[in-house]
């Protein structure tokens, strides 16, 4: 929380170069099915959140963008290319997943049903595993080093690896 109670919220793209931090109320965290943001982010739905009446500052870098239709330009990093915005006349919105914490921001509702591809509903019912519980991946998963930003602001972009 700011000073005067308002909740903040930070994120940023999985390589680091593109952070950002809310001030404010956001508005109601969704998921589109339409064929645009399916392709926006190379995924079944696009989870979105709004920034439209709260205060977005970009602390690290800026997104480039793309004019993905006459009112519409989607935001994304120009070095990892991780998708961040959809930008409209009535406002902003941002990834869900892009913030620190995307757990806190479960959709409330969705938008472009004509376009919901016709397996997403089952997914639940997929059976599933831990990263470590797969046999055929478990070495793979544990011999991994990760690239990825951190889920906090830092001080350095990219971020030195310990020791180095």
């Amino acid at each position: 929380m700011s000073l005067d109670n308002r909740p903040i919220y930070t994120g940023g793209c999985q390589c680091g170069a593109v952070r950002f931090r809310v001030e404010g109320t956001l508005g109601n965290p969704s998921i589109c099915h339409c064929r645009m943001c399916q392709k926006a982010f190379g995924n079944f739905f696009a989870p979105l959140v709004s920034v439209t009446h709260s205060d977005l500052k970009w602390t690290r870098g800026e997104p480039k963008r793309f004019q993905s239709s006459n009112h519409v330009k989607r935001g994304f990093c120009s070095e990892c290319g991780t998708p961040l915005t959809y930008e409209a006349p009535d406002g902003i919105a941002l990834a869900i997943g892009v913030f620190d914490e995307p757990e806190n921001l479960a959709p409330t509702v969705q938008w472009g049903l004509e376009d919901k591809l016709p397996y997403v509903d089952a997914l639940r019912d997929l059976p599933g595993y831990t990263s470590e519980s797969d046999p055929d991946s478990v070495e793979f998963v544990k011999t991994m080093t990760s690239y990825q930003h951190p889920d906090f602001d830092t001080d350095e972009w990219p971020v030195k690896e310990a020791g180095k």
